[in-house]
């Protein structure tokens, strides 16, 4: 979709640390992305900043842009472009900014802003997992396409978001969040504090017993993966644990939301260590009252990066089944599925695309 328009969308990727600024035009950006400290403390030079990184990227088109469309961190009124409430990141924010009516009164241009993990899943489900999985299925002979799929985000926080039939679901208060599930340990705490890159070094730390280690998680799953000294036990017990309580949270939204996943952000990084424990709590069981045991998921859950699991994933349990009082058959696939799989697009390049497909087609309606 839109992989051959015509039309230019400037773009920014809205980090706490710093701003990348782009645009995009047929689904490939076509200017060098610009980065600036984002000065999210201070208001003034936050928007100031904003506006220069803008102007900057229309500076190098060939032609006026249709739109500005970009993600931002956390809960806002997004259909009205107004930011505010809990942002960490964004502190001068707080209090409520119309950034989108004011940055579309500087730039006579639609401004379009969206939760970071929505547009996430909505570049994904466009030009990313979805379609690919959906490419290999027929690839392989099986007639199942899906049509949903949900997205999850690892890094600073654990961001959460939907599409359904190629349609992203913004909610009626543009607040459908996952990071505010309960921790499966302590169902006080919020599951994000098991979820994100505070989690990884707050458990290797407990590990190691020293809190104030100062590692990184990147440098954790390099100790994970023998490339750096340190203990390696530790390390993968921390990303071990990110999946177990990742999976709990997981598994909720999968169950009320029936489609493929995919996941990412920069913990990604540290998949091999994640899925296992990530997997098998997907693939655990419950029971009822009575002592009856069930899945905990009511469909099969495929490693869709396995190639094993993805061919079994594909070829499903079909057979014929007899219509009753006649001869006649049909194929009857009792295999419920679904799959979850790693971004191969990247967060920030899945991001920047779901923008620029959400402003064309705001623009188009």
């Amino acid at each position: 979709m839109y992989s051959n328009d015509k039309r230019t969308v400037v773009t920014l990727d809205a980090g706490g640390s710093n701003f990348e600024f782009s645009a995009i035009q047929g689904n490939k950006v076509i200017v060098e992305p610009i980065r600036k400290p984002s000065n999210s403390h201070d208001l003034d030079l936050c928007i100031a900043t904003m506006k220069q990184g803008f102007e900057e990227v229309m500076a190098k088109l060939d032609e006026k842009p249709v739109a500005i469309s970009f993600a931002f961190p956390g809960p806002a009124d997004y259909p009205n472009g107004i930011i505010g409430g809990f942002l960490p990141n964004f502190p001068s924010f707080r209090d409520g900014v119309a950034l989108g009516p004011l940055l579309q009164r500087h730039f006579n241009l639609p401004v379009f802003i969206n939760n970071d993990a929505d547009l996430f899943v909505y570049g994904e489900a466009l030009a990313g997992a979805l379609p690919e999985v959906n490419r290999k299925l027929a690839d392989l002979g099986s007639a199942k396409q899906y049509q949903n799929l949900l997205g999850f985000t690892w890094g600073t926080g654990f961001g959460f978001g939907f599409v359904v039939n190629n349609n992203l679901h913004i909610g009626d208060n543009s607040c459908s969040e996952i990071y505010c599930l309960p921790h499966p340990d302590d169902h006080s705490v919020i599951v994000e504090d098991g979820v994100a890159i505070r989690a990884v070094t707050r458990v290797y730390g407990e590990w190691i017993e020293d809190p104030d280690h100062g590692l990184s998680p990147a440098e954790i799953c390099d100790i994970a993966k023998g490339k750096r000294t340190g203990n390696q036990e530790a390390a993968i017990r921390s990303f071990e644990k990110l999946g177990e309580v990742a999976g709990d949270a997981i598994a909720y939204a999968v169950t009320l939301i029936d489609g493929i996943m995919v996941i990412g952000g920069g913990l990604a990084a540290a998949h091999e260590y994640i899925m296992p424990s990530l997997l098998k709590v997907l693939r655990s069981k419950m029971h009822t009252m009575k002592g009856e045991t069930l899945n905990r998921l009511q469909f099969d859950i495929y490693d869709l990066d396995n190639e094993d699991e993805f061919a079994q994933f594909a070829k499903g349990k079909s057979r014929e089944l007899k219509i009753y009082g006649s001869e006649e058959t049909v194929v009857y696939d009792p295999n419920k599925r679904v799959g979850i799989t790693i971004s191969k697009l990247g967060a920030g390049k899945a991001t920047a695309l779901g923008a620029y497909a959400y402003a064309l087609h705001k623009i188009d309606a």
